[in-house]
């Protein structure tokens, strides 16, 4: 056999990837060992809170002295335990959610966090989407949470939806969207905004979430003879249907839920394989009336979904280092982050 023969070159590979995934299951279960024991620590620290603030202070000096050579037990990192044990006081999830995370992901989230509820939100969302540290960062500081989670949505699709494609699609709608890397300029058009949407598409497809996959902009289609463009298509592969989406640079108008309507019906027809799910659609404006929105869909037979979005000049300038990389979005996370990031 040739060195360079192909069937040789795949077996290589094939074994290569096989190295890959056992160092990755070595680095993953090390990880949750390790967080384990962080609550283990963090829960006899606060039975012996008795012993007062020294209690830390002493532990962290005598840990040193009998294990010189492993980072991770500071005062800091211990204070951090006591916190984890504090924040998150059932064993199970500790077991089944924290300790899939690492270190520096639990730190971020005890710090940023406000109730339970939101952490473990945050925490379930970064292992389902292989959220990096600075991705995790990313949607803490644009409220991701408050925005998909507990913020009003006006849409339709529990009643134009079967579910549960409805429960999906209703966790996936924000309100508002957050285009942070689009500079709010007096004068901006749709189409300029949509041109900075699809020139950033990495960033983009964060905003919108898990499953997003770009078709095209100013995507053509053509009806009796007539041109129409929607302004932006995309596949969700968890919802494994199409979703149109429309920009305004307006306060919402009862007549473009009806554009839209017209949008989906076309896209069902000509693009819509059998094995899909209906398509949706997610029409953003700078402001939306919630009664007028209402009574723009009641009677609308496609699903759709009605926010706002914001450009960068409704956030602190410093969030502009927060924004995640394409690489970012690829689920690498204990990989990269588990090594040095003990030792807080």
């Amino acid at each position: 056999m040739l060195l360079n023969d192909n069937a040789y070159i795949k077996t290589v590979e094939r074994i290569k990837n096989h190295i890959r995934e056992v160092q990755y299951k070595i680095i993953r279960g090390a990880n949750k060992e390790l967080i384990k024991l962080y609550w283990n620590i963090g829960e006899i620290i606060i039975i012996n809170s008795k012993y007062g603030s020294k209690f830390i202070d002493n532990l962290a000096r005598d840990i040193k002295r009998d294990f010189p050579e492993i980072k991770g037990f500071s005062i800091r990192n211990l204070k951090y335990m006591r916190k984890f044990a504090e924040f998150v006081p059932d064993w199970k999830k500790v077991q089944t959610v924290s300790a899939l995370l690492s270190w520096s992901h639990n730190i971020h989230l005890f710090d940023k966090t406000k109730t339970f509820e939101e952490y473990i939100w945050y925490a379930n969302q970064t292992i389902a989407n292989g959220w990096s540290l600075s991705s995790l960062e990313y949607h803490v500081s644009t409220k991701t949470f408050q925005r998909q989670v507990i913020s009003d949505k006006i849409e339709n699709f529990k009643t134009r939806l079967p579910h549960p494609q409805s429960d999906l699609a209703v966790e996936t709608l924000k309100n508002p969207y957050v285009f942070d890397f689009i500079e709010q300029r007096k004068g901006i058009i749709e189409r300029e905004i949509e041109q900075e949407l699809v020139a950033n598409i990495a960033k983009t497809i964060m905003e919108l979430g898990t499953g997003f996959a770009f078709v095209g902009n100013q995507y053509h289609i053509e009806i009796s003879n007539n041109d129409y463009y929607l302004d932006l298509l995309f596949y969700n592969t968890v919802l494994r249907c199409y979703v149109v989406i429309e920009i305004k640079n307006t306060d919402f108008k009862p007549e473009y839920a009806g554009k839209l309507n017209f949008y989906l019906s076309a896209i069902d027809d000509l693009l819509k394989h059998k094995s899909d799910n209906p398509s949706i659609g997610i029409l953003l404006c700078k402001k939306r009336n919630k009664i007028i929105v209402e009574y723009a869909l009641k009677d609308i037979n496609k699903p759709i979904g009605v926010s706002e979005y914001r450009l960068s000049d409704f956030l602190p300038a410093e969030l502009a280092d927060t924004l995640p990389s394409a690489e970012d979005i690829e689920k690498r996370v204990l990989l990269k982050n588990y090594i040095g990031e003990n030792d807080e």
